[in-house]
């Protein structure tokens, strides 16, 4: 052994300490009794060091000077006096500098064992609160707490810019039960990048590590985790919050849903690239344009860190941080105030279902399937390459559930739609057979995914009344939307995606071929209210070759026009509440690209107006109609007067609301023709007030209509004792109030 000073420890403790291979360097690190005389003793691992110094951190006095061990930089040296309290720190020389270094080994755990417990136990809700980078101040000294699981790991070490990004500087702490790993590291505060460096069972670096709890990281191409301040945000929205906690608005109330990517709603032209609008520029503009469009609810793609623009935040690698690309988590903790002062309410993409393989991810994070199944057939999905969670592990489910509490608790979120629900709930989901492997009970169903998805559900529910957790699952899952103890599993919605594929499939026909499938528009009634169900034309809609809305519509420029008015007009006048896509407002003629923002310059014509106003004023008549709103989760608020005219393509049916509130009569015409003198049996006399119009002028219509509405005659008609004869425009939706 090459050394000055012969040391107390075995030469291949020394060589374990030197080559970062020690299983426990908090053992022979720091400060400990002297194992052979009375006293402290000190030791240090300071590579290119000339002298170390002990410095009482009291009186600033040298107490020591450590002895060099082994010219790799191993210091220790007994104390100069006994002391069975001492803070210190290390005076330490180099070639042209000497420098002040608080030693990160003279601290002890700051982990409880109740944390731990919960974490491994699956029940934790709120690991975020310790795992990860934390600024804290021990005995008057600043610096950042980190901790990872890392349970086959036989070394960890944080590296980062404070440390030349050396793994044998700062080698944590593991606490072998849980197989986390702790250090604090002195004088590290915000902005500082890291990484964990692991060294697997076998003696092999890992590729360097983001941390899965991170709170920032760096900008996209970048990788790096950052150190994130721990400033608390001075939030303005109690008043929101407050009246957040009445469920009831969600259900009842109108829910009008704008989707939203932050990268594409609109860009910065008079920046380089990237040009993305920042938080707080969305905060100035996207929310005054939802609110005067009549939205109540913003939902945002996911903003958890992500590494490829092109995964538009679906394949997410800081489920902790929201993306940088926009700004701070302090800059977004603003957008949602400013939502909430707006009386908006935001919800999140959130995704449990998979994660990418990005070797600095955390896929075979500790050199184990930690966070993925081992057995491809359950942990890879073969459509996205991504790997699957394993939900039946006790400290991954803590690290999920405590991630969708992180959102609604930290940044005041008012909920989550779950993406990729049905990926979860099925075992052999894009699979063929021979390629999933069956639950306990041979079946198809991924009982693990069932239970954390409840798990969630209730438990975010519980903590945050008022919220909205939404799935978007694509099957008929029975009980998707009830309450958990009713053996649901718990989600507040689900979207209408059966409601969707039929009704733009029937709407791509040619009008002259539509009588032969008008069921394509009736079904959805049928099931209408087995769930509580959104009605979503989202993103997914307008990408891929499947042309935007306004594309899909047969005909001329104006009959595509006026099929979409209608096209809306029912959409807003069916049960559930409404999602619609950025872009779709404004009739955007090309497919949404993520890398650029939406075609704004249509507005310059009256056609694209006339669809932006119409949408305006949807959502304006369903809030202001109650009928239109108060009963979408409930059958009572539905009925037909007329589901049977296919040959004319003519829906007509009623929405009602609760005792009290005056019902609107809706009638949807789907071919070109103009239908004068049409009769109607109605249930009650009085005047039916045309309240809208999805063929007037103002849209960009022909303006046939009823001249503000038409008195009810008590003439018998298709069983009811009154009727209305009205004028029903072409390729057109009207909507009526009824006033006694």
């Amino acid at each position: 052994m090459n050394t000055s000073t012969q040391s107390l420890l075995d030469e291949q403790e020394v060589l374990s300490i030197i080559n970062a291979t020690h299983s426990d360097i908090f053992s022979v690190l720091g400060l400990h009794s002297h194992p052979v005389e009375k006293g402290l003793l000190v030791r240090a691992f300071l590579p290119d060091a000339s002298t170390v110094e002990v410095i009482d951190s009291k009186s600033n006095i040298k107490v020591s000077t450590l002895n060099q061990v082994h010219t790799s930089g191993l210091y220790e040296g007994k104390l100069g006096r006994r002391r069975n309290v001492f803070s210190y720190y290390l005076r330490v020389s180099y070639a042209e500098k000497i420098v002040l270094v608080q030693d990160p080994y003279a601290y002890p755990s700051l982990l409880s064992q109740d944390e731990l417990y919960l974490f491994c136990e699956g029940t934790s809700e709120r690991t975020y609160q310790w795992m990860g980078a934390h600024e804290k101040t021990l005995a008057n000294i600043s610096g950042t707490h980190f901790v990872v699981w890392a349970p086959e790991a036989k070394r960890v070490s944080v590296i980062g810019d404070f440390n030349f990004w050396n793994g044998a500087s700062h080698v944590m702490r593991k606490h072998i039960a849980a197989g986390v790993w702790e250090i604090f590291i002195p004088n590290v505060a915000s902005g500082v990048n890291y990484k964990f460096e692991i060294m697997n069972e076998n003696g092999d670096i890992q590729p360097l590590k983001a941390d899965p709890y991170a709170n920032s990281m760096q900008h996209p191409p970048l990788t790096a985790s950052k150190v994130s301040t721990s400033v608390d945000y001075a939030w303005n929205d109690n008043e929101w919050m407050d009246k957040r906690t009445d469920s009831s608005n969600q259900y009842d109330g109108a829910v009008s849903i704008y989707e939203v990517h932050l990268g594409s709603w609109k860009r910065n032209t008079n920046a380089q690239l990237p040009n993305y609008l920042t938080y707080r520029e969305l905060a100035e503009q996207l929310i005054p344009y939802v609110v005067d469009m009549g939205f109540t609810h913003i939902q945002l793609m996911p903003i958890s860190e992500y590494p490829f623009d092109g995964s538009w935040g679906y394949q997410p690698i800081g489920l902790f941080a929201p993306t940088s690309r926009f700004g701070s988590a302090e800059d977004f903790k603003y957008f949602v105030d400013c939502c909430h002062k707006a009386g908006l309410a935001l919800l999140l993409d959130w995704v449990p279902g998979h994660f990418p393989t990005d070797a600095y991810g955390t896929g075979k994070f500790d050199g184990s399937c930690l966070y993925e199944h081992e057995d491809l057939r359950k942990g890879f999905h073969p459509d996205w390459n991504t790997l699957i969670y394993n939900y039946g592990r006790s400290e991954v489910k803590s690290y999920l559930i405590s991630n969708a509490i992180y959102w609604l608790d930290q940044f005041h979120i008012d909920g989550l739609r779950v993406d990729a629900v049905a990926s979860m709930l099925y075992l052999d989901y894009s699979r063929e057979e021979g390629q999933w492997l069956p639950n306990i009970n041979g079946g198809r169903e991924n009982l693990e995914a069932i239970d954390l998805l409840q798990q969630v559900n209730s438990r975010a529910y519980f903590n945050y009344p008022g919220i909205m957790m939404v799935a978007e699952e694509s099957t008929s899952w029975p009980g998707v939307s009830k309450p958990v103890e009713s053996e649901g599993l718990g989600f507040g919605f689900k979207w209408n995606m059966g409601w969707m594929n039929d009704t733009l499939k029937y709407m791509e026909r040619d009008p002259i071929y539509r009588q032969h499938h008008h069921e394509e528009m009736t079904f959805s009634l049928i099931y209408s209210f087995s769930e509580n169900f959104i009605l979503p034309i989202s993103h997914d809609e307008v990408v891929h070759g499947k042309s935007s809305l306004l594309e899909k519509m047969p005909g001329d420029d104006w009959q595509k026009f006026a099929n979409l008015r209608a096209y809306y007009g029912f959409m807003w006048t069916h049960p559930g509440k409404k999602l619609l896509f950025m872009g779709c407002e404004i009739a955007q003629r090309n497919e949404w690209n993520h890398d650029q923002s939406l075609d704004w310059h249509l507005l310059e014509n009256s056609m694209h107006q006339g669809v932006q106003l119409l949408i305006k004023d949807l959502n304006y008549t369903y809030r202001n109609i109650p009928a239109l709103h108060e009963l979408d989760c409930d059958g009572a608020g539905f009925e037909w007067l007329d589901s049977q005219n296919s040959q004319q393509s003519i829906l007509i049916y009623l929405r009602k609301g609760k005792t009290g509130s005056a019902p609107a009569l809706v009638v949807v015409n789907l071919t070109p023709s103009v239908h004068e003198n049409f009769l109607i049996g109605v249930p009650l006399s009085g005047f039916y007030r045309e309240c809208l119009n999805t063929d007037s002028r103002c849209y960009g219509g022909s303006n046939t209509g009823n001249g503000g509405g038409v008195n009810s005659v008590q003439h018998a008609y298709a069983g009811h004792e009154h009727s209305v004869s009205i004028t029903i425009p072409p390729l057109a939706t009207i909507i009526f109030e009824w006033q006694p």
